[in-house]
């Protein structure tokens, strides 16, 4: 019985550095396959502000089903009986809690939000990585298009 719960513990483990495995939003750089030898649009403008903000690409669940998982594991050697499930159930809650925060936390990145005053006169925002540095007056194209709203802010 050790044995197999080793194993279960091991495969739980796996599955929360899965989840957890962190990815880089898109910078100015960064191309989605369907981009690839596709039109887009090149707008010209100057940088009004830039400010910087928290991308959260979303929670995919692994970390909080994981935490359950391992909570409800630990929670079922506590006790014997009734207490034992009671331990198991309290144990998964409080794990499915702490694995969809270090899901949040792992997951989560800085980038900017730069607003542009385009030649046309019009304002954009758009928030990327911050894998470039803009300040306020900077020329720079608006780069995107395609139907997706995908755009992007570069020197």
């Amino acid at each position: 019985m050790n044995s197999t719960r080793t194993y279960l513990v091991a495969a739980a483990a796996a599955l929360i550095l899965a989840g957890c495995a962190y990815s880089r939003p898109p910078g100015s750089g960064d191309y989605y396959g369907y981009q690839a030898m596709g039109e887009q649009s090149v707008r010209f403008g100057v940088v009004d502000s830039v400010r910087p903000v928290r991308i959260n690409p979303g929670d995919s669940g692994v970390g909080t089903a994981t935490g359950a998982v391992l909570g409800g594991l630990a929670g079922s050697t506590v006790g014997g009986g009734s207490g034992q499930v009671a331990g198991a159930v309290g144990g998964a809650l409080l794990g499915g809690i702490i694995g969809s925060n270090i899901e949040h936390d792992a997951n989560t990145s800085t980038g900017v939000e730069i607003t542009v005053l385009l030649d046309s006169g019009q304002y954009v925002a758009i928030v990327q990585a911050a894998d470039e540095a803009f300040r306020p007056g900077d020329r720079v194209r608006v780069v995107g298009g395609g139907g997706r709203g995908h755009s992007r802010v570069t020197h």
